[in-house]
């Protein structure tokens, strides 16, 4: 045998172990989400690249609708029956719940080898983490106190977009006679939830909505501020159009991106489908805090828990998406698509739009001052079953026009009794 013929089959023998090798270390990682919109698809694709570049399987489980508790359904009958993915988008207290069960995996060595307890702010990290050990990888931060504005239905109407909710109502009459839906809302009880917190937040300011929202301190749900807050939420519902209930919030957003809509009350993926649409803030659209909460920031952090595998490769195919969470290059990518801001601190913003900027200063500041407060609708405040219960109640008043407000903040602050 010639000498060429022999380097060659050992070149090729070479390549088979190298290649056997790095299949080895191919695992597969199963994900389950529900970022299912158009913006949010992008960004889960974001993610999915980043992973497969690593030489990983990626095994979508996407579920769609109900502001994520289709999901959880979904996720708790795979966990029960022993079949785990290999990370669930979960967050807030519910990481802890998770935690408690004795499902979620260690992920200290990932945390300490890139640092992350220096790269999160310290209200973020303790949310991902279980008696000090990480169990989670947050991906973004959403701001939820955002109003979004059509600037041609604004011109149309000769209205100006609003900074309260005195100014509020004068835009949403002005939409009105200008033949504009002026409140764009999609009827279901997250929605309506994400609207009351706004309310909430904009009418009472940071530190009643902490008492209220987050304390649940029952003289404070049941006071003179709160009976304000709920009155002003039913006045929001008069602006919104016949066709709300049931209607998706990507398709609310929809309604304001066309101009058949002058205002949506919505967290900043909503911007993930103006954007998705080739629609530019500040040329098209206006990104302003909802009314009254200019100087406090709600936030709704997305993170993915890693449950406990059995198999080494998908062990490490976990690991490994992990550490891309948070890496630079996904931060950029993912959330220039989701409409939120990086969770990773002291990141280059040169490519992110002015809605982006305000809201990341908005969080710094905010931060400092102590109105970063936590999404109750969104379930980064309060635990599960309460969240749920103070939902309920609050959908019910939003749906049913015969309710009284003294009847809803009674139920309310009974539903915060919840355990």
């Amino acid at each position: 045998m010639k000498k060429t013929q022999l380097n060659t089959i050992g070149r090729a023998a070479m390549a088979c172990v190298v290649l056997t090798a790095l299949t080895a270390q191919a695992g597969e990682v199963e994900v389950l989400h529900y970022w299912t919109s158009g913006g949010e698809a992008k960004a889960a694709a974001a993610l999915k690249a980043t992973l497969q570049g690593k030489g990983h399987t990626w095994k979508d489980f996407a579920v769609a609708g109900g502001g994520g508790d289709n999901a959880m359904t979904v996720l708790k009958s795979r966990v029960v029956s022993g079949n785990a993915p290999a990370a669930g988008q979960i967050k807030g207290p519910a990481l802890q719940e998770w935690a408690a069960e004795g499902v979620l995996a260690n992920i200290d060595d990932v945390a300490k080898a890139e640092k992350w307890d220096s790269l999160l702010p310290p209200v973020v990290a303790n949310v991902m983490k279980y008696k000090g050990n990480y169990i989670a990888a947050p991906v973004n931060v959403h701001r939820v106190n955002w109003l979004w504005a059509s600037n041609d239905a604004f011109k149309k109407a000769g209205a100006k977009v609003p900074t309260n909710w005195d100014e509020f109502f004068v835009a949403a009459e002005a939409l009105k006679k200008a033949g504009i839906v002026p409140v764009a809302h999609g009827g279901q009880n997250w929605q309506d939830f994400t609207t009351f917190e706004s309310v909430a937040l904009g009418v009472g300011g940071a530190d009643f909505y902490k008492k209220a929202l987050v304390q649940l301190d029952q003289p404070t749900l049941t006071g003179a501020t709160m009976t304000k807050v709920l009155d002003t939420f039913k006045k929001v519902k008069t602006y919104t159009d016949k066709n709300a209930p049931g209607r998706d919030w990507n398709l609310a957003t929809a309604m304001v991106i066309k101009g058949e809509a002058g205002m949506q009350l919505m967290g900043d993926w909503a911007k993930g489908e103006f954007v998705a649409a080739g629609k530019a803030p500040g040329k098209d659209f206006s990104c302003v805090a909802a009314p009254g909460t200019a100087k406090s920031f709600t936030f709704n952090v997305d993170s993915f828990a890693m449950f406990k595998l059995k198999n080494e490769a998908n062990v490490k195919a976990q690991k490994d998406l992990a550490a891309a969470i948070m890496s630079t290059d996904f931060q950029e990518v993912f959330n220039l698509n989701k409409g939120s801001i990086p969770v990773r601190l002291n990141m280059n913003l040169a490519k992110f739009d002015d809605c982006a900027k305000l809201s990341s200063k908005d969080f710094v500041d905010t931060a400092k001052s102590g109105a970063l407060v936590p999404s109750v609708a969104h379930g980064m405040a309060i635990a599960s079953a309460t969240s749920g219960a103070i939902q309920d109640a609050v959908s019910q008043f939003w749906n049913d026009d015969k309710m009284s407000t003294k009847d809803a903040q009674a139920k309310i602050a009974a539903a915060a009794k919840t355990k």
